[in-house]
């Protein structure tokens, strides 16, 4: 593109320019001519340009003429001339040109940028002329971090920026400033597409890794992975595995700490020792922690009997059995060697029956010792028994009173109890009250019977009545109840005698005749009185 303004040389005659055109003389240069013609001067008419640029005359007047110029490509300087008396009359110009940059591009940014650490701006820029008016700037959002000349071809412009935690995130972009502004144009301006800069912090210290030192296979714990300290968290990536399983972790952030967690579950092929490890990756760079754990298989203690319910006097063997490496001891006596099993046997008695066997199983796992504990319990089956400790065979109670009869069977299976009187069927309750007299006076059989037999204990109950002291109990009370009689009918005779001596008679009828009523007179009618 052809600079639309002219250096305009020191000479009566200038040039003026029309795009890619050179366009018409000036009037002034017209007028110059004409004087020479007036002053006798001979002057040519024809205008001549001088340039080594490809050129066409396209339009002529009274004075001036119009040329095209093409492929101008370059800076140029152009002269135009005419003949006056055999001597030539010049003018020059400058034809400067310009051209926007056909490539302005920012050179990538690190995936990463570590906070703290400097990295590197990088602009390359092709094209663009003149170069004298062409700068480069290097922006962040829009402020400028530095400004530059473009100077080769292709012109690469850098700057060094220390990265922040404000950057991240920030887009960088490459921008050119072509100043034709002093030619009488504009500032023509052109920018790169922004890259964007992602910055981290990651420290040095690895992760807290919790996990448990023992794991049972098929069994399950938790593990947590913690690293403080971290920018941004919520962009960092956590793998926790057991060995070559990958856990399915679940990953929060809370400001500048992340923490992972996890369920590990061992699996049987995973027996044996085993690493937990926890990765934390961050702006491609990773903090690693590791625990040592070991995966055990600890089956049992198993206690098992020959027979579980055993008749008495049969012949019962206790086994106890765990895994491999595992040493059992039943009921204090310890088994050959580890993951041996350990037995014992015994004639089945009474006394067995509801026994319990106990079986400890140990077993080492990297140094530490763990303990099992199992067992199982016996039932013999015997005949009923009464305890005569318990049933006194001879009780000795009074009519009329609350007793208890004390008896109590055993067997397996539990027994009946029933106490019957000889000679008939009365039966009395055994272990509840209930009330005495006579009656229950006796002999009982007291028999415990079930599906293994019966067994019969004789209960004798002397019930003692009570006349002996009945008499004197009853003459005591003849003798209270005569004596509150007579008690009661003094003090009537006393209180009617009193009473008596509170009235008073008039003198002329000291007393009242007394008449007999004769069998034939009227019962309702009044005795006459004595005149």
């Amino acid at each position: 593109m052809l600079d639309q303004s002219l250096f305009w040389p020191p000479s009566e005659f200038s040039l003026v320019s029309d795009g890619f055109y050179l366009s018409r003389w000036t009037m002034k240069a017209g007028t110059l001519l004409s004087r020479h013609k007036e002053r006798g001067v001979k002057c040519s008419e024809k205008i001549a340009l001088e340039t080594s640029l490809s050129k066409e005359l396209v339009a002529s007047g009274m004075g001036w003429a119009a040329f095209n110029l093409s492929n101008v490509t370059g800076n140029s300087r152009i002269l135009c001339s005419v003949y006056c008396n055999g001597s030539q009359i010049t003018g020059s110009s400058n034809i400067t040109v310009y051209r926007l940059p056909e490539r302005v591009e920012l050179a990538p940014l690190p995936p990463w940028q570590q906070v703290g650490q400097n990295f590197t701006l990088r602009c390359q820029v092709e094209g663009g002329s003149p170069r004298t008016s062409l700068t480069v700037v290097l922006l962040r959002w829009e402020e400028e971090l530095s400004r530059q000349p473009a100077v080769e071809e292709p012109a690469e412009v850098t700057a060094t920026v220390l990265a922040s935690r404000d950057d991240h995130g920030a887009p960088f972009s490459c921008r050119t400033e072509l100043d034709m502004q002093p030619q009488g144009l504009g500032l023509f301006v052109n920018t790169s597409a922004p890259r964007q800069l992602r910055t981290f912090v990651l420290p040095v210290t690895p992760p807290r890794l919790v996990a448990p030192r023992f794991l049972e296979v098929e069994t399950s714990w938790p593990v947590d992975c913690t690293l403080d300290g971290l920018f941004p968290a919520s962009e960092a990536q956590v793998y926790l595995a057991l060995g070559d399983q990958m856990l399915n972790a679940t990953v929060m952030n809370h400001g500048d700490t992340l923490t992972a967690t996890a369920t590990a579950t061992a699996r049987a092929d995973q027996e044996g020792a085993r690493e937990i490890v926890c990765n934390v990756t961050l702006g491609g760079e990773r903090r690693e922690a590791r625990e040592n754990l070991t995966v055990f298989s600890f089956l049992g203690p198993t206690v098992n009997l020959s027979e579980p319910t055993a008749p008495e006097g049969s012949t019962v063997t206790v086994s106890c059995m765990a895994g491999a490496r595992v040493q059992v001891t039943l009921d204090g006596v310890p088994a050959a060697a580890p993951g041996q099993p350990a037995q014992l046997q015994l004639n089945a008695t009474e006394s067995d029956d509801r026994r319990s066997f106990f079986c400890s199983a140990t077993l080492e796992v990297d140094g530490e010792f763990l303990h099992r504990n199992s067992s199982v319990q016996l039932r013999v089956l015997y005949g009923p028994k009464i305890d005569r400790a318990t049933c006194p065979q001879h009780l000795k109670w009074k009519d009329k009173t609350t007793h208890v009869l004390q008896c109590q069977a055993r067997g397996n299976p539990y027994p009946e109890l029933r106490c019957l009187k000889e000679g008939s069927s009365r039966e009395v309750p055994v272990g509840i009250p209930f009330f005495v007299n006579v009656t229950h006076n006796g002999t009982y059989q007291c028999q415990a019977s079930s599906s293994r037999g019966k067994y019969t204990l004789v209960v004798v109950m002397d019930i003692e009545a009570g006349s002996s002291h009945f008499v004197p109990v009853f003459v005591a009370v003849l003798l209270t109840l005569g004596v509150v009689t007579i008690v009661l009918a003094l003090m009537y005779v006393f209180r009617e005698h009193k009473r008596s001596g509170s009235y008073h008679v008039r003198e002329e009828s000291t007393y009242l005749p007394l008449t007999s009523m004769q069998p034939t007179q009227a019962m309702g009618e009044e005795p006459s009185r004595a005149e």
